[in-house]
């Protein structure tokens, strides 16, 4: 073994303390990394996997009523390779033992033969057979929430009318990957589920003999999207068509892609930070490091050894930390993203899902640390090289001690010796100082980071659902309904306020940009669906023009006095020039309001509703439900407590997660920082604090030198960290932010007071460790040693 490589792991050794700590922020970036990209590599793998051999169709759109004659010209439009033809309908069930509502997608599929496109998987029990009637298969996630299995049965209401279903197999779809009803913000397994059934069966059922209301395309390879959806929508209009939309539009898709994305904004945005910490630490380390060993540098040189060899004898101890980081944080990634699939399981469902390692992501990860590694400490490693023998082997000159601008606004002699000290030894070595409060500022930051997503979901869902949406139910009827239906519905026993609403799907333009939105009419002045602003004040819908919400005006960037083009996409599809009035605060879905009356007006209709919200007294919740659910004309109801309970129960398992890898490797943060602050003003200070003890100070007095520069670098870090943390949280949720949800900007005073208290217990037990180090100082040992 070299000479050289003897002292590098001696070296290590006598500052094992100070290495581990670095060791396992580096391993904090690195896993949080290889997390998300492996997390990443994953999904995307058994995405693309699935969506091939299951034939995941490109283009989607619905209709009224389509007769079967037009399947051919469909076909002819240039860039389609395959078309099927299909019924949808959305129906009430009946399921045994649960009193909450739940609504069923009904999904035609040939009666003999394969489907051409969105091919089911079967997971348990069998297809469809020909000739059989009454038969469904379900979505698997529908079917684990109510432990259906084959041969068991569920009420449905189709069409007004009472049937019965046989679950004879369970199945899984490339356009249900995450079974999310639309018009809700997440997933809700027990309420909503996917139903396959036969063709004739639903025709029959339908009155849909030799038509169909629904389409799917599968495009060439180089075919043009948007020309395919206009032909298509050309097709189609004269039947009720809503408009075709492409795959990246399509529910499940969206939320699927939406996940990778923010796992690639986590597999930038955390390693930045800890590596950017870790290089920090490295930098003060070997600084000191070298400044400690002036000595022995210059000995090395003097027995001959190039400025070369000693620069890399300490760029090899650098290096040797990095990827000892490195692979430990591999490995904790490895760990963390296993859990992660595992959690995806529950939300995602493919055929195979398994975890992937990302072999490009953990070279990449090397790459990244030992940059990060080397760019802290160069220089610091090039003051080596540079560095004379002659001037190496002459004592660091001694500090220029003054009063500082403190004592000379304090009174003398107000001050004890031992706390002037601090005050002048932080005084003559700012950058020092900034430094480790900055690194100390860090650590507060991401505490903050990952525990802010909590405090903005609680809000989300508190603005959303109890200061804007205030109704109990919501009910949407098949078709819509005339003034007497409503006029019925309100009047149920137990309903003690109701509002009605008419909603049509368009697509809104302005200037080069368009979006394909819901416009949902509303009355003047609703109190059970309430529009507010960013500031919780709540927006009167005007008699004329449109209102938008935050995400549908950034998208277009339209603002209050615009004029955008809106192109309704039902009946007789009218188009006009409307003015935006107002910008509302949504955190959910991208969405536009106009006036109800405003809008029968636009579409010359009479005073009909899509659906109603009712407010309903707590303890007749079910006996409306039961009454709802008889009524022939209505399409789903939903009980907002159970659409956040489902939401509560999603959420909080994922964020859970997540944010207790987040507060371990912050903890890691504030552990690794203050101990290697306090660990090296020790080693440099150790023959000041023994001469202090030798003329008579106490220990107490000794360590209050030391210990009270770590906690005036605490007390100075944590309002700093708390700035940089909510910064870094802003960062954050503007990464989070896709067109199915937003993440509001809200830290609580109990996150911020978490993040502190984390940092102050971290300095805490990190001044425990050096004060046992400083009762053990040899004082003789520490006073023989040279100059």
């Amino acid at each position: 073994m070299l000479k050289l490589d003897r002292k590098l792991i001696r070296d290590l050794m006598q500052m094992k303390g100070q290495v581990v700590a670095i060791v396992l922020v580096i391993a904090a970036g690195v896993a949080t990394f290889v997390m998300s990209m492996c997390s990443y590599a994953s999904l995307a793998t058994s995405k693309d996997s699935f969506y091939r051999e299951f034939r995941f169709a490109d283009v989607f759109s619905s209709a009224r009523r389509v007769p079967d004659t037009m399947l051919p010209r469909i076909a002819q439009i240039s860039g389609v390779a395959s078309v099927e033809a299909r019924i949808v309908d959305d129906v009430l069930l009946d399921v045994p033992e649960m009193a909450d509502p739940a609504t069923a997608r009904l999904i035609s599929v040939p009666e003999r033969g394969d489907a051409v496109l969105n091919k089911l998987y079967i997971a348990r029990g069998r297809m469809l057979e020909a000739g059989r009637t009454g038969e469904v298969v379900v979505s698997e996630v529908f079917a684990d929430a109510h432990g259906f299995v084959a041969g068991d049965t569920v009420d449905a209401i189709i069409n007004g009318r009472r049937q019965t279903l046989k679950i004879v197999g369970v199945a899984l779809s490339p356009e249900y990957v995450i079974q999310v009803q639309p018009g809700s913000i997440m997933p809700d397994n027990k309420r909503f589920g996917v139903f396959w059934i036969n063709q004739r069966d639903l025709e029959a059922a339908l009155d849909m003999t030799g038509a169909f209301n629904s389409v799917t395309l599968k495009l060439a390879y180089d075919s043009n999207v948007d020309e395919v959806i206009d032909q298509l929508d050309r097709l189609l209009k004269p039947y009720g068509s809503v408009g075709a939309y492409d795959r990246d539009q399509q529910i499940s898709h969206q939320f699927l892609s939406d996940e990778m994305a923010q796992l690639r904004s986590t597999a930038i945005m955390a390693p930045a930070i800890f590596l950017s910490v870790a290089a920090f630490l490295l930098n003060i380390v070997i600084s000191r490091i070298i400044a400690q060993q002036r000595e022995q540098i210059a000995a090395l040189k003097a027995f001959g050894y190039t400025h070369v060899e000693v620069g890399l004898h300490y760029l090899h101890m650098v290096l040797v930390i990095s990827l000892t980081g490195t692979v430990i944080g591999a490995g904790l990634g490895f760990w963390m993203a296993a859990n992660i699939v595992h959690l995806y399981e529950e939300f995602y469902k493919f055929p195979q899902l398994e975890f992937q390692v990302d072999w490009l992501a953990i070279a990449l990860a090397f790459l990244l640390t030992t940059a990060a590694a080397l760019i802290g400490t160069w220089l610091s490693v090039r003051e080596v090289i540079t560095l004379p023998p002659a001037e190496a082997m002459r004592p660091a000159p001694p500090a220029n001690y003054r009063p500082t601008l403190i004592e000379r606004i304090v009174p003398a002699g107000s001050l004890p010796s031992e706390v002037r000290m601090v005050i002048r030894n932080v005084a003559r070595k700012p950058l020092k100082a900034s430094l480790s409060i900055l690194g100390i500022a860090m650590a507060v930051a991401v505490m903050i980071v990952g525990n802010f997503s909590l405090d903005s979901i609680n809000y989300m869902m508190d603005f959303q659902f109890r200061l804007a949406q205030r109704q109990d139910i919501s009910v949407t009827f098949v078709e819509p309904a005339t003034a007497s239906v409503v006029y019925e519905v309100s009047r149920l026993p137990g309903v003690q306020e109701s509002e009605t609403m008419r909603s049509v799907a368009a697509e809104v333009k302005f200037q080069n940009r368009s979006r394909r939105v819901g416009i949902l009419g509303l009355q003047h002045d609703p109190q059970l669906y309430r529009l507010l602003d960013s500031r919780e004040q709540v927006v009167q819908v005007p008699d004329f023009g449109i209102m938008l919400n935050s995400k549908l005006a950034d998208l277009l960037g339209a603002r209050p006095g615009d004029l955008v083009t809106l192109e309704i996409l039902e009946d007789k599809r009218p188009t006009v020039e409307i003015e935006v009035t107002a910008i509302v605060e949504e955190y959910t879905g991208v969405n536009a309001y106009m006036n109800k009356q405003q809008l029968h007006k636009l579409l010359k209709e009479s005073e009909v509703a899509s659906g109603a919200y009712l407010k309903v007294d707590s303890s007749r919740l079910q006996d409306v439900f039961r009454e709802l659910e008889q009524r022939p004309g209505v399409g789903s109801v939903a009980i907002k407590l159970a659409v956040l309970e489902s939401f509560n129960e999603t959420v909080a398992k994922n964020i859970l997660v997540m944010r207790s890898f987040i507060i371990m490797f912050a903890a890691v943060i504030a552990i690794g920082v203050v101990y290697n602050s306090a660990r090296i003003s020790l080693s440099e200070r150790s023959r000041d604090l023994a001469t202090m003890r030798v003329v008579g100070f106490t220990r107490r007095e000794v360590s209050i030198v030391l210990l009270g520069e770590i906690g005036l670098f605490t007390v100075c870090a944590i309002p700093i960290g708390c700035l940089l943390g909510y910064a870094l949280a802003g960062v954050m949720a503007a990464g989070l932010d896709t067109d199915n949800y937003r993440i509001p900007l809200v830290v609580s005073r109990e996150t911020f007071a978490l993040a502190a208290m984390v940092v102050v217990v971290a300095t805490f037990l990190s001044g425990l460790i050096v004060q046992r180090r400083i009762n053990e100082l040899d004082l003789v040992a520490v006073l023989k040693m040279r100059e």
